[in-house]
């Protein structure tokens, strides 16, 4: 059947694919017009009304990256809560549905009730509670998707225009339900059937099936309090409450512990994908001085024209690196991923040098070397640097002293020297006559802020009096600002 005459509760195939591609592009995902059409391609061989069929064909087509994959996901799920007839249940489900909603005496689409509803009274907690355990001893699937609904009903207390979370309405149904106790009653009866040979293996795979069973129990939860919430708030506004950031786009600034830990996850691939671009970029490099002579001799073929000059190979540039970081307060943060970047990437640099600095300034430039645990080096820096000399506070200008005081005469044309910091000094002096000395011997000088842009030189920022100096003084708060920016030192 072609696509084109597909349609999924009444709106058109290609509108609907149309608009949760859109609405994958909203959330930061890059999917191209090549990928688009891989799509439509890809969902025209698999059977619509299967859900997971569905939903890894476009995973397929859409997804470059595992990072990609947790956004890719929460889209999907809001996106077609509501737009496709894989919410609605089966033969089997509803009939299971049916049968629970008759013992409770409420009737089929009756809006959520809490725990004091008046159809509560005909299935009690325990009797509702002793459902779900024999749906989860028979893995009935059918009936494990009904006991989910009618607990979510009975238990998370949702109310329309309640402006709270799915996570409340998820702890309320769970701490209900007790899973962990009903686990425990599970394994405990599956030790009294074994048979006295079992091994311990057979009982470990029969504990993994157990808990397999109570996590798609969990998540036919989730899929409920989902679809209520979009249904009471529509969709967009779900996909604006549920959307995480990308990897690449999540602030240095201001990222939560799972965050950083995403962080240095997505980092090790994007390394490998630079050392690659930047490898690429210099073998394919400007094409080398004209050579005369070779040039000339050429030109005997055309009567002395010459038709086709010759140059010499390219010799291609690898600039020495030094890089001067603040590591004071949350700038530290992005101090780190720009060290770690920089240095996994160090074989495309003739040589990295590595300065820190507070109010005081130290060179780690020998914590890197001899170590692959770029991580361990970075924590050593942290807590090895001599960068407090006064009290602790961001000093610019007198680290900026100290540094050329040790190493300014060691920059030379071949040296790029990038500062990374938010320029906040504290109101002591600039002594921006060293950043000007810097530039006027280096070959490049860049200066890194994770600030926005709309924060510079305000309060104790100073970024101007510095980057006046600059080739460039960019905003990087991310780590997509930092690969542009080293696809440009490139």
């Amino acid at each position: 059947m072609p696509t084109e005459s597909l349609a999924v509760t009444g709106e058109p195939f290609l509108d609907l694919l149309g608009g949760f591609i859109g609405s994958l592009r909203e959330a930061g995902l890059p999917v191209s017009l090549t990928e688009n059409l891989d799509a439509m391609e890809a969902v025209g061989h698999i059977p619509l009304e299967d859900r997971d069929a569905f939903k890894y064909a476009l995973a397929a087509t859409l997804v470059k990256t595992h990072s990609h994959w947790r956004v890719f996901e929460t889209v999907f799920e809001v996106y077609f809560s509501h737009r496709s007839s894989a919410h609605v249940l089966d033969e089997d489900a509803a009939a299971a549905l049916a049968e629970l909603e008759d013992q409770m005496e409420m009737p089929s689409g009756e809006g959520e009730q809490g725990a004091g509803g008046a159809g509560g009274e005909a299935m009690t907690p325990e009797e509702l509670a002793q459902a779900l355990y024999q749906s989860l001893l028979q893995g009935n699937e059918a009936q494990m998707r009904a006991v989910a609904r009618q607990a979510v009903r009975r238990y998370a207390g949702m109310e329309p225009g309640r402006p709270v979370g799915g996570t409340y309405y998820l702890y309320r149904t769970l701490r209900q339900l007790d899973l962990d106790g009903v686990l425990s009653k599970l394994l405990e009866a599956a030790r009294e059937a074994a048979p006295e040979d079992q091994n311990s293996l057979d009982a470990r795979l029969e504990a993994d099936e157990y808990e397999h069973r109570i996590n798609a129990l969990k998540g036919e939860i989730e899929a409920e309090i989902r679809r209520g919430l979009v249904a009471d708030r529509g969709v967009e506004a779900m996909s604006r409450t549920l959307r995480k950031p990308l990897p690449e786009d999540i602030d240095f600034m201001h990222a939560s512990r799972d965050e950083l830990k995403l962080l240095r996850q997505a980092i090790h691939p994007l390394t490998r994908k630079l050392a690659v671009r930047l490898a690429r970029k210099r073998r394919r490099g400007r094409r080398g001085p004209l050579d005369f002579r070779s040039t000339v001799r050429h030109s005997l073929s055309t009567g002395g024209v010459p038709a086709d000059p010759q140059f010499r190979p390219p010799r291609p540039h690898k600039p020495e690196i030094f890089v001067i970081a603040d590591i004071s307060g949350s700038v530290a943060a992005f101090a780190r991923f720009t060290l770690h970047l920089v240095y996994a990437l160090s074989g495309q640099f003739s040589r990295v040098r590595s300065f820190v600095f507070i109010d005081g300034i130290d060179e780690v430039t020998h914590l890197f070397e001899g170590t692959d645990d770029i991580m361990e080096a970075i924590h050593r820096v942290n807590t090895e640097a001599d960068v407090v000399w006064v009290d602790g506070h961001s000093d610019y200008g007198h680290a900026f002293e100290a540094f050329w005081e040790r190493a300014g005469r060691e920059i030379s044309p071949k040296s790029t020297v990038i500062i990374l910091g938010d320029a906040r000094n504290n109101y002591h002096a600039s002594q921006s006559w060293v950043v000007k000395e810097i530039a006027h011997r280096a070959r490049h000088l860049y200066w890194l802020n994770p600030e926005p842009k709309s924060y510079w030189d305000t309060g104790d920022s100073i970024v101007s009096d510095y980057a006046v100096y600059c080739d460039g003084a960019f905003e990087c708060r991310n780590l997509r600002q930092l690969e542009t920016f080293v696809d440009h030192l490139a």
